[in-house]
């Protein structure tokens, strides 16, 4: 790591947390260790009881989280340069929403974002078309790098076919030591900036909210999590909980296989991280100061093989945390309830489908949204995995153009059929193909039934 030029910031947490991944460390979190978190500050109430202060801009700064490929949709380059919707990629429409908070309040709103290895020359090329934004350098935070860590003998794999495949991002946990190694975090608060709004680069619905950020430092808090409400959709994901009265994030990795029915039960657990985080930098570097420069994250083990498109190549371990984590780390931190407006990641091809369909619209501040904000969950979407899990895959099954989903509740395809701008759906519909070649849906409207084609 120190001949490829890591920061030393970033040594220190891989060491951190392989020393527990030699020690056996699983970061298991017991149903009897933890208690469910029942009430949360809301954003619908907050954002009424204090005006909005657009003079927080200025000692603000907002960072997109943006190092993943998309390797598991078949990406081979920035996830964020993928085709969104009408004919804009991810990284259009994050420009085009900081460039309209800019323009609005005439501020020059600052913005980052962290790349890493794999996504740095693309996302930088691609950011020369925004000559308003300067130096595209200017705008990256790198993100570090670690070495894969091979599974059967835990050390650094070897792999001389393609050297780079034995180097991994170690997740978005790396954001804390990535920020301090750079020399960003002194550079920040030397400017004047105090606050920090992070989120995923594939998540168009978290823009950075003026109400939020009022909110969020009024409160004085040094870390505040968004949190949504869980529903079955939600329930093998990750939920907020407390432990000692600290909150915490609880990852299904780290509850025991016999208490999964007591972490899947939306009841009890209620709330799930939407990885839209506010942080205060100058509590962050006190932390960081104090842990010797880096944050204390749970581990996360992804088990992998060295290339991830070769099946039989040896197996690997990730070492990776996730940034999110940190809120039981930070002394007094916090959450709030917020819309599920503000949570729109894709991270499947049937996320991008629903995402391309009507079902979702652009504000004027260019965030895609449900098109019918009634509460509703977004349109449920279970495509055939041997025909859809590629971009390429659902691109050709819509050279057609996307059905409109609007009224649709959900949608199960089996088999290869291909849609056009003509179909319909409404409430509740199964398409079936049981033939081994693709076929067309004819257009027209499909309601609560189940087609062969």
């Amino acid at each position: 790591m120190q001949s490829a030029g890591v920061p030393d910031a970033a040594i220190r947490a891989f060491q951190y947390n392989y020393e527990r991944l030699v020690a056996g460390h699983t970061g298991m979190i017991p149903e009897a260790a933890i208690q469910p978190v029942e009430e949360l500050p809301r954003l619908e109430t907050v954002s009424r009881e204090r005006k909005p202060d657009p003079a927080l801009l200025s000692q603000t700064v907002v960072i997109k989280l943006n190092g993943g490929l998309g390797t598991s949709m078949g990406l081979e380059r920035a996830k964020s340069l993928l085709v969104v919707k009408d004919a804009l990629t991810f990284l259009d429409y994050i420009v085009r929403q900081v460039g309209y908070l800019r323009r609005k309040h005439e501020v020059p709103l600052r913005f980052l974002l962290m790349n890493s290895f794999v996504t740095s020359r693309d996302t930088l090329d691609f950011l020369r078309k925004y000559p308003e934004l300067g130096d595209p350098c200017s705008l990256e935070l790198m993100q570090s790098q670690a070495p894969k860590v091979d599974a059967a003998t835990l050390r650094p794999v070897s792999w001389p076919q393609n050297p780079h495949l034995e180097w991994c991002p170690p997740g978005h946990g790396d954001f804390y030591p990535s920020l301090l190694g750079s020399g960003q975090l002194e550079g920040m608060l030397a400017d004047g900036l105090n606050y920090a709004f992070i989120s995923n680069s594939d998540n168009l619905g978290a823009s950075l909210d003026l109400s939020l950020l009022t909110y969020f430092a009024a409160s004085e808090r040094p870390f505040l999590m968004e949190v949504a409400e869980r529903t079955p959709a939600d329930r093998k994901g990750g939920h907020l909980a407390r432990r000692d009265n600290v909150l915490l994030l609880r990852e299904s990795a780290q509850c025991p296989e016999t208490e999964q029915t007591a972490f899947r039960d939306v009841r009890r657990h209620r709330f799930f991280n939407t990885n839209n985080l506010w942080i205060r930098l100058d509590a962050l570097r006190e932390l960081l100061r104090a842990k010797g420069g880096f944050v204390p994250l749970p581990l996360i083990r992804n088990a992998k093989t060295v290339d991830p498109r070769d099946t039989n190549s040896p197996r690997v371990i990730q070492l990776e945390t996730a940034m999110g984590a940190a809120i039981e780390c930070f002394d007094q931190a916090g959450a709030i309830v917020v819309p599920r407006t503000r949570f729109t990641p894709v991270k499947t091809t049937a996320d991008l489908f629903a995402l391309r369909s009507d079902a979702y619209g652009v504000t004027d501040d260019w965030r895609i949204v449900l098109a019918k904000d009634n509460g509703q969950p977004p349109p449920a979407l279970d495509l055939d995995a041997r025909h859809y899990k590629l971009v390429d895959q659902l691109d050709d099954k819509l050279g057609g153009g996307v059905p409109s989903l609007k009224e649709c509740q959900e949608l199960t395809v089996r088999g290869p059929v291909c849609f056009n701008s003509k179909v319909r759906f409404r409430g509740k519909v199964t398409v079936t193909n049981a033939c081994a070649e693709s076929r067309n849906l004819a257009g027209g409207e499909y309601a609560d039934t189940t087609i062969a084609v």
